[in-house]
């Protein structure tokens, strides 16, 4: 068995860069951590041994009771607008990158334990985290990378023995996530706030380096790596959006430079289809609906290239300029990749002028009759070519009779495509899930292992990293909630 000196590979880049970018600080042991679930293959890709991990000495490190050699063990500082609303200190409070790794094809990560004690950035916070956060962030992470969305990992969970006092007296647990990396829009401005134009540059070189190597050597550094980041957070929100995903804190500190989707607490996918679907129990006003978030991402993103003007340019009118020519190309990228995106969903090879009726027809269908999202695309799925997957689907899915007449438009404008139906079908099959994080089953994994019962979490994160896999068996997790299992709102656990 390796020793814990050797048994995860780790070369801390962000641990070298200037100190007043982070604190160093250890995790706060707990009493007795048990192991809730280790991700053998992200383990595979990371060449940390699965078995040692799973092993009590493993556990111990995810638990935050034991250190291995070549950690970094900081907690990293940014500010943040949350729901519009500027917090100029915040940072991670119940978080400590433990270090990076790079994988077997070169790439850095880092493997942050969510929920390991106090923090210089803690405020008034314990810095734990409740099981139920926990369970959540897993399934969810991990079905949105099976699904294809750029997105934090979930590497290993443990719960900590002790309790954790929210609304409730609640179970505490630990997450190992893993990210391309969690610098912030919000960590920007951090230093922008203070006006600290060196940690600025800092981040912006360090930024283009990780992320955007092939524009690392631009001769306007600070507009290349803002154009880098619209690009990537304009195809990110598409592809939320393609998923009927509402995020629920899309606040400047929730998104990330590397352009991963970051923080699954308040997260929920839509099932009766609203285009105003919100969640979060603490978005009082809406701010993150389902409808909002390409506008909200285009804000935030203002808000970077707010502290980049003076990177941009020495002449201020010139930097806004710049700065507002780049911001602008989003509404523009973001349209695109929801429109190839949707035509992918929908079996077309693009989407034409003549084809957006037919397009917002199919969401006002959706919208008047709350269909399911997933299973409405699913269903279309399988009608080029239908086959026992189209007939299993028939008792969960009515469709409406304006759905039907719907149809015959759709098929005719497939026919113009001249397709092979078996291919057009499979082809549909792998843009449109069967099997989602649904809220209700999230929530039951969560009752079970609040009481002990891990089944259903391994059972369902099993199931979600294979969301286009048809399995007649696991039918009873493509199905909408009853009424009475219907959650209306997740909650963040701070």
């Amino acid at each position: 068995m390796p020793t814990l000196d050797s048994v995860i590979p780790f070369d801390n880049s962000y641990a070298r860069l200037p100190p007043r970018l982070y604190a160093a600080v250890s995790a706060t042991p707990v009493a007795s951590p048990e192991l809730l679930r280790v991700n053998a293959p992200l383990c595979e890709q990371l060449g940390i041994d699965a078995d040692w991990l799973a092993s009590d000495a493993g556990v111990a490190v995810l638990a935050g009771n034991a250190v291995p050699k070549g950690a970094a063990s900081i907690a990293t500082v940014y500010a943040g607008h949350q729901f519009g609303q500027f917090n100029p200190q915040l940072g991670d409070g119940r978080a400590l990158l433990l270090g990076e790794v790079l994988d077997r094809e070169g790439r850095r990560f880092d493997i942050q334990l969510k929920g390991s004690g106090r923090t210089p950035y803690s405020r008034s916070g314990d810095g734990r985290s409740p099981l139920g956060p926990v369970v959540r962030e897993y399934l969810v992470s991990e079905a949105m990378h099976a699904m294809g969305v750029p997105s934090t990992r979930a590497l290993a969970a443990v719960t900590t023995g002790e309790k954790v006092i929210r609304n409730r007296v609640e179970p505490g647990a630990i997450l190992a996530r893993v990210a391309s990396s969690h610098i912030r829009i919000g960590t920007f401005q951090f230093f922008a706030a203070r006006e600290d134009l060196e940690a600025l540059r800092t981040l912006v070189d360090h930024v283009l380096a990780r992320h955007y190597p092939e524009v690392a050597d631009h001769e306007n550094p600070a507009l290349a790596m803002l154009e880098a980041v619209i690009a990537r957070q304009a195809a990110l929100v598409a592809h939320w959006q393609h998923l009927g995903f509402v995020h629920g804190v899309m606040n400047t500190d929730n998104m990330l430079l590397c352009g991963e989707t970051v923080d699954y607490g308040p997260c929920a996918f839509i099932e009766g289809f609203q285009p105003d679907a919100v969640f979060s129990s603490i978005d009082y006003a809406g701010r993150y609906a389902y409808r909002n978030q390409p506008g909200i991402a285009h804000w935030n993103l203002a808000r970077l290239a707010e502290t980049l003007v003076p990177l941009i340019a020495d002449d201020k009118e010139r930097a806004v300029a710049l700065a507002r020519a780049a911001i602008e190309t989003f509404p523009g990228l973001f349209s695109d990749a929801h429109a190839k995106g949707l035509a992918a969903k929908l079996g077309l090879s693009a989407i034409d002028e003549d084809d957006a009726t037919l397009v917002e027809d199919l969401f006002d269908i959706m919208a008047q009759h709350r269909l399911d999202f997933t299973l409405t695309f699913r269903y279309l799925s399988g009608l080029p070519a239908p086959d026992a997957e189209t007939r299993a689907l028939e008792p969960l899915y009515r469709a409406p009779a304006d759905l039907d007449d719907w149809r015959e438009r759709w098929m005719a404008r497939l026919d113009r495509e001249k397709n092979d139906a078996a291919a057009l079908r499979d082809a549909m099959r792998h843009r449109n899930p069967l099997f989602i994080p649904r809220n209700h089953l999230v929530q039951r994994a969560i009752d079970a292992a609040e009481n002990g019962d891990h089944a259903p979490f391994n059972r369902f994160a099993a199931r979600f990293v294979a969301p286009f896999s048809f399995d007649a068996r696991d039918l009873e997790l493509a199905t909408p909630a009853a009424p009475e299992e219907a959650v209306q709102q997740t909650f963040c656990g701070t």
